[in-house]
């Protein structure tokens, strides 16, 4: 019996779990790329490497404070400079337009922009009154090399230090 991804290339491109040997674990992904680049200006096959993060952890950064203001600003900001790109466009195609269109498009853009932002911030009911940034990372990096050349580079890693 054939299955539908017995000759589909995309099939192949599905996550499998790494494979080779350890040759070198750092604590940040910045020490584990030099790592690889040391091995790089060796001459190393560095096709054989695999980088891999190891216990990830998502990682959630408070910026700051979110509050009425701040939401209804920006959102007047991206409201303006969409509408303004909407009211240019309207002011290229309309003959005698002017400064209507653009005026009308920016306006609109803030007004609509900011009637959305304050929607959706009320519906949270001061839920979430911060903003952050997330971040995926690891607990550490390992370096990963297939067998033929691990042992190479694990010597080649020990000469880095």
């Amino acid at each position: 019996m054939t299955t539908a991804f017995a000759n589909n290339p995309a099939a192949s491109a599905l996550p499998t779990p790494p494979t080779g040997w350890p040759i070198g674990s750092y604590d940040t992904y910045e020490q584990a790329q030099r790592a690889v680049d040391f091995l790089a200006d060796r001459e190393f096959p560095v096709q054989d490497i695999t980088i891999v993060g190891v216990e990830p952890m998502l990682v959630e950064r408070v910026a700051g404070r979110l509050s009425w203001g701040r939401v209804l600003g920006a959102a007047a900001a991206s409201g303006a400079w969409f509408g303004l790109f909407v009211g240019v466009l309207l002011s290229l195609f309309t003959v005698g337009g002017g400064w209507l269109p653009i005026a009308i498009g920016l306006v609109g853009g803030v007004g609509s922009s900011m009637i959305f932002a304050a929607i959706s911030y009320a519906s949270t009911r001061g839920k979430r009154d911060f903003v952050s940034q997330s971040q995926l990372v690891a607990r550490r990096y390992d370096v990963l090399c297939q067998p033929r050349n691990a042992e190479a580079g694990r010597n080649l890693l020990y000469s880095l230090g």
